[in-house]
């Protein structure tokens, strides 16, 4: 495939992922926004390049997106390399979110997962610990969703099985998602 063929390809499941996509993509905005009006915080998992995607976009929330509005609370399970580190070798790598869910983790808060494969073990752990919490869970996942799909509240699946696209369109649902609330909190209704 060449380069154009990618572009093609990225842009075609893109307008398929929003035609079936809305309604989910909606809700975890809405998800999204509850969370914050209550006071809670978005936690963001995933591994490697979903890591990268976890941090970028929970620096969008801290930081600003669009618009210059106050910081929201949220936080890359991923950027603590002492955590992660002493979680690995004290406990084993499948428990790297879990604990850190458990330990920051309240009530109310929401985490977002995300996975191309949907089997990641720390992954399904962390969305284990988030349930005993009490804390909401999104999911974004590719290839079916694997197991993660049926351990989540929500679960926004990629129809793919295409690493980089579903990576791709992950971080273009999490902007879209962000865009409704910046969008929200810019305007002063809540933050």
């Amino acid at each position: 495939m060449n380069q154009s063929s990618d572009l093609i390809e990225l842009s075609e499941l893109a307008a398929v992922c929003a035609r079936e996509l809305a309604e989910p993509i909606a809700q975890a905005g809405s998800m999204v926004q509850e969370t914050l009006e209550r006071g809670g915080c978005l936690f963001f998992c995933g591994n490697g390049g979903s890591a990268a995607d976890a941090q970028h976009l929970a620096a969008e929330y801290v930081i600003r997106f669009k618009r210059t509005r106050g910081p929201l609370r949220a936080l890359a399970l991923t950027t603590d390399t002492s955590a992660l580190t002493a979680g690995a070798n004290d406990f084993g790598f499948a428990y790297v979110f879990a604990r850190q869910v458990e330990a920051l983790g309240r009530e109310g808060d929401l985490l977002f997962l995300h996975s191309t494969s949907g089997d990641s073990e720390n992954l399904l752990r962390a969305a284990a610990a988030a349930r005993d919490a009490r804390i909401h869970t999104v999911a974004l996942l590719a290839r079916g969703g694997g197991r993660l799909r049926q351990e989540v509240d929500l679960a926004l699946v990629i129809p793919t099985e295409t690493v980089a696209r579903a990576q791709e369109l992950h971080l273009a649902i999490g902007h879209a998602i962000c865009e409704r609330v910046d969008r929200h909190f810019a305007e002063g209704s809540g933050g």
